[in-house]
């Protein structure tokens, strides 16, 4: 009885959403695409440590990528919260563009720079720009996901930034530029 040898092809190149075929055997360090999320043009960009992946982990990628608007809505959330919270970051980032960048910023904003609720206004002008991915700790980040918030990115370089993990649970708010 003769034995016929039966060769693996091993699947290198996997179709992630968003970023198209990626060679799992031979990752990049990062990958950069703009898409439409909410009627808006955000950058959303992939950035890996290693040089190597599973399909499990890409999976997690996948299922990731699929739940950004979601995960966008539940942030909002996130963000009013710290917003409310004394200790929080975000009023703080509010404030300072208030008494930093003035009436004029205001009413490029279309925010009444007479309002008493400037802050709250401000609150709801924030839009998210761009999610980073560093599914395996690239730059020792403890966290999975970046989601950058600004109220106009050609006024201000300054960001409130909601990290999470895969899953989209809360790690931490932070004000960044």
């Amino acid at each position: 009885m003769k034995l016929s040898h039966c060769c693996f092809v091993i699947q290198k190149n996997m179709e992630l959403l968003y970023f198209g075929p990626i060679d799992i055997s031979s990752l990049e360090e990062d990958y950069d695409v703009k898409i439409q999320l909410n009627g808006k043009t955000i950058r959303l960009d992939l950035n890996f440590e290693q040089t190597q992946m599973s399909k499990q982990q890409l999976a997690i990628i996948e299922r990731f990528l699929e739940n950004i608007s979601s995960f966008n809505e539940q942030n909002a959330t996130f963000i009013e919260n710290d917003f409310n919270d004394e200790e929080g970051q975000v009023k703080e980032y509010l404030s300072f563009h208030i008494e930093e960048l003035g009436d004029d910023f205001l009413g490029q904003l279309k925010i009444d720079k007479d309002a008493s609720d400037k802050e709250q206004q401000l609150l709801g002008k924030l839009e998210l720009v761009r999610v980073g991915l560093y599914p395996d700790g690239k730059y020792g980040t403890e966290y999975f996901a970046v989601f950058d918030y600004t109220l106009n990115r050609d006024l201000s370089d300054e960001l409130i930034v909601v990290k999470t993990d895969n899953e989209g649970h809360l790690d931490h708010i932070a004000w960044e530029s």
